[in-house]
């Protein structure tokens, strides 16, 4: 009798440790993900594929819950609730990522780059530096998007860098840095979250914004202010990062496939946003969009009001070396495709 006992008790203890040492029957671990990216949006559709992705490669083990919409608050809000461990990882604009790490406001410094082409050359040489950079800040990129070229939109006609000084500018809120140049420049900028734009519209406090055309017509902005100036300002880059702490919660043999799935998810992603960039100013204007064309006198204005603000970025926003490499990056793809000619 005692030996059938203790048999059974063998028994119950191997299950035991058979299911707790098993990862199909262990806990799920769950990474909550915020963005401001609108449910639907292709930035939110690509993050979907992605928690799929995850999901699959892991087996079960790693599950992605995201929060879309800002519905977890501005991006200054997510990245808070990160560092507290309320949320596990984001995906965001450089703007945000900017907060974490200001280096990577060096691939969107307005009117430093002309076409994706230069940004893409520069952002593949300086990534592994600026990845470097936020891993000791304690985040971990996934990945590097894009959502496309940074265009004014305002309520009346304008085309010059005067004519939107005449005008209330929106400015994320929380972004000192911006806030401060626009202010030195003699602009009127408005400090508002991103969610506020729409209503800030109606209300009259502001009259204008820059944001890529995809995200005008997403949010539905541009029916409030359907004037485009079509000048290229900067380009705004989108990051998906986990913070460190979460990153390490999984298991390492399963690290490489999640972080190359996350890459090829954002490699996905920047190619559809460019083209659905240029097609949302088309459909915009098919609903009463009208895009102020610039000519080449005009587009000279724009370049000496960046220029001028030069000075007030290197070393002071953005660390003198980076500001520099970027620069240089720049000019050396400039050099090569004058010489392929």
């Amino acid at each position: 009798m005692m030996a059938r006992r203790k048999a059974h008790i063998v028994i119950v203890i191997t299950l035991a440790l058979l299911v707790t040492a098993s990862p199909a029957l262990a806990k799920p671990i769950v990474i909550k993900m915020g963005t401001v990216a609108p449910e639907g949006s292709p930035w939110h559709e690509v993050l979907v594929q992605m928690g799929q992705d995850w999901n699959r490669l892991s087996e079960g083990q790693v599950k992605l819950h995201i929060y879309p919409g800002g519905v977890l608050g501005d991006e200054l809000d997510m990245v808070r609730k990160v560092r507290i461990g309320q949320l596990h990882a984001v995906a965001m604009s450089g703007v945000g990522t900017s907060h974490i790490e200001p280096g990577v406001s060096c691939l969107q410094i307005p009117m430093m780059f002309d076409s994706y082409e230069e940004l893409d050359y520069v952002r593949d040489r300086i990534a592994p530096r600026l990845e470097t950079l936020l891993e000791r800040k304690g985040f971990i990129v996934l990945n590097w998007g894009d959502a496309g070229w940074i265009h004014f939109f305002t309520k009346k006609p304008a085309s010059t860098p005067d004519d939107i000084r005449k005008m209330r500018l929106f400015v994320s809120a929380g972004d000192a840095e911006t806030l401060d140049l626009y202010k030195a420049a003699n602009f009127r900028p408005v400090p508002l979250a991103v969610t506020d734009i729409l209503s800030s519209l109606q209300t009259g406090m502001i009259d204008a914004f820059d944001v890529p055309p995809l995200l005008a017509l997403i949010n539905q902005w541009f029916g409030l202010a359907n004037y485009m100036v079509d000048v290229k300002w900067a380009p705004l880059i989108g990051t998906t990062m986990i913070s460190k702490r979460a990153w390490r919660r999984i298991p390492e043999a399963l690290r490489p496939s999640l972080i190359q799935a996350a890459r090829e998810a954002g490699e996905k992603l920047r190619g559809d946003i460019r083209k659905l960039g240029d097609d949302a100013v088309t459909a915009m204007q098919k609903r009463g969009l009208t895009v102020i064309r610039v000519d080449e006198t005009t587009l000279s204005l724009w370049r000496a009001e960046a220029e001028a603000i030069y000075p007030e970025l290197r070393g002071r926003i953005i660390p003198a070396d980076l500001f520099d490499e970027v620069r240089r990056l720049r000019n050396e793809f400039r050099t090569q495709q004058s010489g392929a000619r």
